[in-house]
């Protein structure tokens, strides 16, 4: 979850490695193009959607759409190798083996199928403030599509796209009022649900938590469907809710060590399962479940935005009961699909349940026993018989 303002469905390709929301890094340097392989990993492991793979039609032109998150076969590459993509990380870039890494697997997949030229870049600046900076070299250099991953590219992109109307934008996690911009949310109170009530399913304790990054609006959504999900299954259940900070300070979504104490604090006081929606600080709450001394079983660990089961160490694995998959890599690839083929749309585009925009990891087998359960409670939210909220309760 880096910065940012996803039961199971088969993903578009396979994900490395929260929240979507922020995280920091300051070792990130401007834009450069990337050569990475595209990743082949997660996808394979998250429950198909109900019985909807693909998403209903679109509206009207910047009217909100459901995004489709299955895709068809790779058109030739020949009429776009002159066509250059930027992606925008939050302040960690690759590597926090969560929600930035979800969207370079996108990026990485179209360069694969499509045979775009892209580039890289993320702030430098501790706090941000060199946004404005990073995206202007992309298109001073005349990028065909620039993506911004996370919410708090918002003002510096609007203002960007805003003045470079020949230039098409993507916005993850928030809506831009320019009228060349992809705005790209997610449903992630509808994929908390589902872990939400497969941590209810699995407690002995009937206490369990949730560590937020920072408290934003973006972040409680994640709260809200988590706790609605767990109280789908007991009604009575404790759920301890930490922020690790509150805005302007972003350094929630990456500092493991607050997201460590705090876990070992929930732990510590009866919760056995614990959820994550803090990017790179979440890292901390694996190792916060090894270090209960407790076995794999007795105390669990939900991780967010990829499969985190196949990003932590060996020795965390065990602990990992699932992640909340929040399909990033899907909506950055669909967008310069698009792009690619000359029939990119702007407005808004909500990847959501029935999109395939969110689901749940089932790596590890901890669900199976549950599985029927979390179908039944996805095919009542798509269906509408069941309405997330995207608020905790007062």
């Amino acid at each position: 979850m880096r910065t940012s303002r996803r039961v199971g469905m088969l993903s578009l390709v396979t994900l490395v490695g929260l929240v979507g929301a922020a995280c920091g890094s300051s070792s990130k340097t401007t834009a450069t193009t990337t050569t990475a392989a595209p990743t082949t990993t997660a996808a394979a492991t998250t429950t198909a959607a109900a019985t909807t793979t693909t998403a209903a039609a679109t509206t009207t032109a910047a009217a909100t759409t459901t995004a489709a998150a299955t895709t068809t076969a790779a058109p030739s590459t020949t009429a776009a190798a002159a066509k250059t993509v930027g992606l925008l990380f939050d302040i960690t870039g690759r590597g926090d083996k969560s929600f930035n890494d979800s969207a370079a697997a996108g990026l990485d997949k179209a360069k694969a199928d499509f045979g775009v030229k892209t580039t890289e870049s993320a702030p430098t600046a501790a706090d941000g403030s060199d946004r404005p900076e990073r995206i202007k070299q992309m298109s001073d250099a005349k990028t065909g599509l620039i993506i911004g991953v996370g919410f708090l590219w918002n003002k510096a992109l609007t203002d960007d796209a805003k003045a470079n109307a020949g230039i098409s934008y993507g916005l993850i996690d928030d809506v831009s009022d320019a009228p060349n911009v992809a705005s790209l949310t997610f449903a992630e109170e509808q994929g908390s649900f589902l872990v939400g009530a497969a941590a209810a399913l699995k407690s002995k304790s009937g206490h369990i938590g949730f560590i937020g990054g920072v408290q934003t609006d973006l972040i409680k959504k994640f709260e809200a469907g988590y706790v609605a999900g767990a109280k789908a299954v007991k009604a009575d259940i404790k759920v301890d809710v930490k922020y690790i900070t509150q805005p302007p300070d972003f350094t929630g979504f990456n500092d493991p060590a607050k997201g460590k104490a705090i876990a070992k604090a929930m732990y510590g006081g009866g919760a056995d399962v614990v959820y994550a929606a803090a990017g790179g600080s979440g890292k901390g709450m694996f190792e916060a479940a090894k270090e209960t001394g407790k076995k794999p079983g007795e105390v669990w660990a939900i991780g967010v935005d990829s499969d985190q089961a196949l990003t932590v160490s060996a020795d965390l694995q065990p602990y990992v009961l699932t992640s909340m998959i929040k399909h990033v890599d899907v909506a950055v690839y669909n967008t310069i699909k698009a792009y690619n083929a000359g029939s990119f749309t702007p407005g808004h585009q909500v990847f959501d349940l029935k999109a395939g925009g969110v689901a749940y990891a089932t790596t590890g087998g901890h669900l199976d026993d549950i599985k029927d359960k979390l179908d039944k409670f996805s095919a009542d939210i798509i269906a509408g018989t069941i309405k997330v909220p995207t608020a905790p309760a007062a």
